[in-house]
């Protein structure tokens, strides 16, 4: 795939919480996003965003709107609390509207028996509804905490062929936006 300009790639890190994993997670997998050409890769971390629960509008919602619409893909990076997702992630989904709509989205979640899959299945239901598209392809961490291991040799290639259909999905998308615009 050659592109005359980068896709811009927000990876969105979803748990606010304190002492969270999500930094060794995100770390790992930007390490693997920034060796390809294709991505202009940036963090959106939802610890540093104030986002009102309430929906209402603020600077820090305009904001974080345009920088939405500015991406061409997305990359969440999710724990998984008690079966779901952060709440902060959801609100982070809620907040804006048409910018997500046709978008691609790729998963790396991380957590306990289940490796934060459960999170990712209820976030596809959510993007749908946003008129996003969802990578097949998704990058698990079964109990992270205990077992990260940077080299994996599942996760590594879980988290390239994720991010080769999430290039080809975001140059298509991308073009087609640029052509046309969505119709939702």
């Amino acid at each position: 795939m050659e592109l005359d300009r980068p896709l811009r790639l927000e990876v969105i890190v979803g748990s606010v919480r304190v002492k969270r994993f999500a930094p060794v997670v995100v770390d790992w997998f930007l390490e693997r996003a920034r060796a390809r050409d294709a991505f202009d890769t940036a963090v959106l971390d939802l610890a540093d965003i104030s986002l009102p629960q309430d929906l209402s509008h603020t600077a820090e919602v305009e904001a974080f709107t345009e920088r939405i619409g500015n991406a061409d893909a997305f990359v969440v990076v999710t724990s998984e609390y008690n079966h779901g997702y952060p709440a902060a992630l959801k609100t982070a989904l809620d907040t804006v509207k048409y910018e997500w709509r046709a978008k691609p989205i790729g998963f790396v979640a991380y957590g306990g028996m289940s490796g934060g899959l459960r999170a990712v299945e209820q976030l596809r239901q959510v993007v749908a509804e946003l008129h996003m598209v969802s990578i097949r392809e998704a990058v698990s961490f079964h109990q992270a905490r205990k077992h990260f291991d940077p080299d994996d040799g599942p996760a590594n290639d879980a988290a390239q062929r994720m991010l080769t259909q999430l290039a080809w999905w975001a140059d298509a998308l991308r073009t087609q936006r640029e052509h046309t615009p969505y119709p939702g």
